[in-house]
C-alpha cells in the first residue's frame, strides 16, 4: 500500500468525462445502476483505492460515494485535519483525501466535494486530482478558502503498526501529572513537552518539562483543535497519535 500507487491510479483516469463513465460503471457494478449517473467524485477515490490495493488505508469502512461519510472515516481514525492554511501547509501529504466546501467553511457537515492531493505546494495550497470536477477528472489547485478538511490514509502498514503498538503502551496524561519526584509519568510528560516543541508549539523555556502545566495544556488544546479531535487538554490515544505522527 503506497500513496505513489494511489496517485498512479488517479492519473490513469485524467480526462475521463461525462456519465456514465468507467468510474461510475465500476461503482454501479457493485452497488446498483442508480450510481451510473450519480455525482462521482468519491466514486473516483474508491476506484483508485481499489485499483492500487489501498482499500484498507483509504476505505476503512468499505466503498464510499458519499463524501461526508468518507470524511467521518478519517475522523474516527484520528487523522482528520481542519482545512486551515497552516494545517494544509504542514500536514497535507501526497495521497491525502481532501474535502471541499464551496462556502468556505471548515468541518465535515458542509462538505460538497472530494479529491486527492497530488502535491503540497508549500504555501497553503495543494495540487489535486479530482473526479467529477466540471463532470471530468482533472488536476486542480485548491487553497484553504475552499478546503473543509483532509486526512492522510495510513498507506504504509509499517507506520500503522508502529503507531498503534506505541500508543497502546503510553499512559493518559492530565494537568498536574509528573509533579512528584518519584512519579514515572514525568518521563512521559517530558516526551509530550518535546513533541509539542517539534510541532512548533512555542513553550516558555522556563516551563518545567517534567510537569504537565497549564502552558502544556494550552499547547495540547491548540494541537487537538488543529487535528479536529476532541479538545479536552487530555493526552490520550488520539492525541498521542497526532503528537507522534510523521508530518
Amino acid at each position: 500500500m503506497t500513496a505513489k500507487a494511489m496517485l498512479a491510479a488517479a492519473r490513469k483516469d485524467l480526462g475521463v468525462c461525462g456519465r456514465p463513465n468507467r468510474i461510475t460503471r465500476d461503482y454501479a457494478s457493485r452497488h446498483g445502476d442508480a450510481f451510473l449517473l450519480a455525482p462521482w467524485c468519491d466514486m473516483s477515490i474508491t476506484r483508485w483505492a481499489r485499483e492500487s490495493g489501498n482499500e484498507a488505508a483509504v476505505l476503512p469502512s468499505g466503498d464510499r460515494a458519499f463524501t461526508i461519510w468518507h470524511a467521518e472515516d478519517g475522523e474516527r481514525l484520528g487523522r482528520w485535519y481542519a482545512g486551515t492554511t497552516a494545517n494544509i501547509r504542514k500536514y497535507a501529504k501526497p495521497g491525502a483525501i481532501v474535502f471541499f466546501d464551496w462556502s468556505g467553511r471548515d468541518g465535515i457537515p458542509p462538505i460538497d466535494h472530494v479529491g486527492i492531493v497530488e502535491r503540497n505546494l508549500g504555501d497553503g495550497r495543494v495540487q489535486t486530482i479530482e473526479g467529477n470536477t466540471a463532470d471530468s477528472c482533472k488536476r486542480r489547485v485548491r487553497a484553504a478558502n475552499v478546503v473543509a478538511g483532509f486526512w492522510n490514509p495510513p498507506y504504509g502498514t509499517t507506520e500503522t503498526n508502529w503507531m498503534e503498538a506505541l500508543v497502546k503502551k503510553l499512559p493518559t496524561l492530565r494537568l498536574g501529572d509528573g509533579r512528584k519526584d518519584g512519579d514515572p509519568l514525568k518521563w512521559h510528560v517530558k516526551t509530550m513537552h518535546y513533541l509539542l516543541l517539534a510541532r512548533d508549539y512555542a513553550l516558555d523555556p522556563k516551563v518545567d518539562d517534567t510537569v504537565f502545566t497549564e502552558v502544556h495544556a494550552q499547547g495540547i488544546r491548540g494541537l487537538q483543535a488543529a487535528a479536529g479531535i476532541e479538545v479536552d487538554s487530555i493526552v490520550g490515544p488520539d492525541t498521542w497519535a497526532v503528537l507522534l505522527r510523521v508530518a
